[in-house]
């Protein structure tokens, strides 16, 4: 006989982990959002070129130019690196990203005729097809307004460019999952600094690095509280046929420190320490989970444990902003609050909490 779950857990908002990718050192970020339906995409740009790294643990990735980043290969450099909504149509938005840059005069210089600069961008995409309008999705001038837009500011966080449809908590079917959103935070010791920017769109919950306390994911039968749902698979509920690739967290981690493409991934690796501190479960048959590094080399040398430290710790603290800053979204047929919305359904007097719970699955 099945073993009884936890009781469900009523999050709470908290406020954002403090930092960003763009405080390292030669790091931009630029996002695009579509108006027409929850979709976009976000880059990170490095002008000056950086050493990159990825690492893939998600058993249905959707991916672009990583196995120049195998140590074992020839290119050293990477000028961008794009995250996007659309699936493998949002690969599309990395042509956007590459005219942006051969316009800029950034790229490999490969001869002196017209056209023979060529920027390197890597990608990744999550699936974010089934909240709203599938045939909208990020293409090559997605790409290039998210280049146009980028600058070294502090990135929007939530439901804006790759992370503007993305979902979490989606193990027991989406009636019962919530927004997920793009995150970003860093951790600087000794003048380094490591950031990260993460879109989750998980399968699995998302919780609170510091405490393990749940934050976002799959809901209890009334929609105001989150069932867990890890301890309500191992409590014998049965999770629903799932979409392979149906959804995927993506990320960078980015630093000033000097680094070598072989270094670079194990950073990646070492970022994949922090999506499993903040999102369980995590790396599914269902999730194509990649997480690439780079290294713009302009702060001094820190111990390499130190810096995969921190690596997992901004990566961590991104997934939670990134729920922690969602807003909700309602389509026909589909509805998938925030953080901010189940907190404030804790929180309201019983008769609202009933009013609530018959408009919510």
């Amino acid at each position: 006989m099945p073993r009884q779950a936890t009781a469900p857990a009523r999050p709470s908002a908290l406020p954002l982990y403090p930092g960003g990718i763009t405080q390292v050192r030669g790091i931009e970020v630029g996002q695009h959002t579509d108006p027409r339906r929850p979709t976009g995409c976000s880059v990170v740009l490095a002008r000056m070129g950086a050493v990159g790294g990825v690492d893939v643990r998600g058993a249905a990735p959707g991916t672009r130019e990583t196995d120049l980043l195998d140590p074992a290969n020839a290119v050293g450099v990477v000028h961008a690196v794009l995250l996007s909504g659309g699936s493998a149509w949002g690969l599309d938005a990395a042509g956007g990203v590459m005219r942006w840059l051969e316009e800029e005069g950034v790229g490999l210089y490969l001869g002196s005729a017209p056209g023979q600069l060529v920027p390197i961008v890597p990608a990744a995409v999550l699936f974010d097809l089934h909240v709203g309008d599938a045939r909208i999705r990020p293409d090559a001038d997605a790409g290039y307004a998210a280049c146009a837009a980028a600058s070294e500011a502090m990135p929007a966080q939530g439901s804006v460019g790759a992370g503007a449809g993305a979902s979490v908590g989606k193990l027991f079917g989406m009636p019962y999952a919530m927004k997920g959103g793009i995150g970003t935070a860093s951790v600087t010791v000794g003048g380094v600094t490591v950031g990260a920017l993460i879109a989750v769109n998980a399968l699995g919950d998302v919780v609170d690095p510091a405490t393990g306390e749940p934050i976002a994911g799959a809901r209890s039968e009334d929609g105001l509280s989150l069932r867990g749902s890890v301890a309500a698979t191992l409590a014998g509920e049965p999770p629903l046929a799932l979409l392979a690739g149906g959804n995927t967290t993506i990320g960078i981690v980015a630093t000033d420190a000097p680094l070598t493409k072989a270094q670079c991934q194990r950073l990646a690796g070492a970022g994949h320490d922090g999506l499993a501190r903040a999102i369980r479960p995590v790396h599914t048959m269902s999730d194509g989970d990649t997480l690439f590094a780079l290294s713009t080399g302009m702060s001094v040398a820190l111990d390499f444990n130190v810096l995969c430290t921190m690596a997992g710790e901004a990566v961590a603290r991104a997934c939670a902003n990134a729920v922690r800053a969602a807003r909700a979204f309602s389509t026909d047929g589909l509805s998938l609050p925030a953080v901010a919305d189940l907190a404030a359904a804790a929180a309201a007097p019983p008769a609202a909490k009933t009013t609530r719970r018959r408009k919510t699955p």
